[in-house]
């Protein structure tokens, strides 16, 4: 398996919700096989995964003591960022390239890394028809939440699949079909479709996704309406795992209010569509995929990189000329 393949298990491992013997036999890894691999990796960090041997790159491509200085100051102004996030912002807002492992092993040389850092559910299943652009699918479902002296609230949102950006959310005091109706419609407002252009929608088979009065709506918007299998959620991984990062943040507070829980939400989801790198989309925003801007961004990046290493070299050249 590559590096990558190895860090999405120990990824899921680490978030499932069974056991590690039940979740690695349900994968068909060996345990010892794991073990070795987690290991390495608390050991060396993403480099550890690797099967050969790390080898250090040649003395023109080491990092400048200023730029691992700054990645140091980075850190600490931003300690919520994993050492992935990290780099990425580094690249597009400081101008100058620097490799996720190499992150990694400064923050730990600096004890700035004791556990790993990745909080996230894996979703590991696919939907049996995969999106290729946005507004192909999108995605909704509920979640709640327990407001001290007011009770349960439930949060209704629509995501789209390709992109993973939040269209639309409200939060309600029940989950009903016209609950549902008022998410979609806000979607559909703020939507990029092109003229005649409609979404599938895929939910679960809760009572608001099967009633006649939903089917009634969605018919005359002409979507089209996909449930996922019983007892299989999933198949609406990517919003599942979206519920899974909103509330690893926002359940560490308590919330005396709708408004006030409204409010936080607001932030969240801002920050999810428009900060927050997300790794399968090749480390940009769900709001630069959704909006067009992903190839311009990893172009960009990719300019980066190449100029960073120009000037490396230049560099290392240039110092040798003086030490001679």
């Amino acid at each position: 398996m590559t590096q990558s393949e190895k860090m999405e298990i120990i990824t899921l491992v680490e978030q499932s919700s069974i056991s590690i013997k039940a979740t690695l036999s349900e994968l068909g890894i060996n345990r010892s096989t794991f073990y070795e691999w987690y290991k390495r990796y608390l050991n060396d960090g993403f480099d550890g995964l690797a099967d050969q041997p790390y080898r250090r790159t040649s003395g023109w491509n080491q990092l400048p003591p200023a730029e691992k200085s700054r990645i140091v100051e980075l850190a600490l102004e931003q300690p919520d960022l994993s050492s992935r996030e990290l780099a990425c912002y580094i690249v597009d807002n400081e101008g100058w390239f620097v490799s996720e492992s190499t992150v990694y092993r400064i923050l730990k040389s600096q004890g700035l890394i004791t556990t790993p850092a990745y909080r996230l559910m894996e979703a590991t299943d696919h939907f049996y028809k995969p999106t290729t652009a946005p507004n192909q699918l999108w995605q909704t479902d509920f979640t709640y939440f327990k407001i001290k002296r007011w009770g349960w609230y439930y949060l209704s949102t629509v995501l789209d699949d390709y992109s993973r950006y939040i269209l639309a959310w409200e939060l309600c005091p029940g989950m009903q079909a016209v609950d549902v109706e008022r998410t979609v419609q806000a979607a559909l407002k703020v939507s990029n479709l092109k003229a005649g252009q409609r979404p599938r929608i895929l939910s679960d088979n809760g009572s608001a996704y099967v009633s006649r009065y939903l089917k009634e709506y969605l018919t005359g918007e002409n979507i089209d309406h996909i449930r996922s299998a019983p007892f299989h959620p999933m198949t609406q991984g990517k919003i599942e795992r979206y519920h899974r990062s909103m509330k690893n943040v926002l359940l560490l507070e308590h919330y005396y209010s709708p408004d006030e829980l409204s409010s936080r939400l607001t932030e969240w989801v801002h920050y999810y569509n428009h900060q927050r790198y997300h790794e399968s989309l090749d480390n940009v925003t769900p709001a630069d995929v959704y909006w067009g801007r992903q190839k311009q961004i990893l172009a960009d990046r990719q300019k980066t990189k190449q100029l960073s290493m120009i000037n490396r070299r230049k560099n290392h050249i240039f110092q040798n000329l003086q030490s001679k």
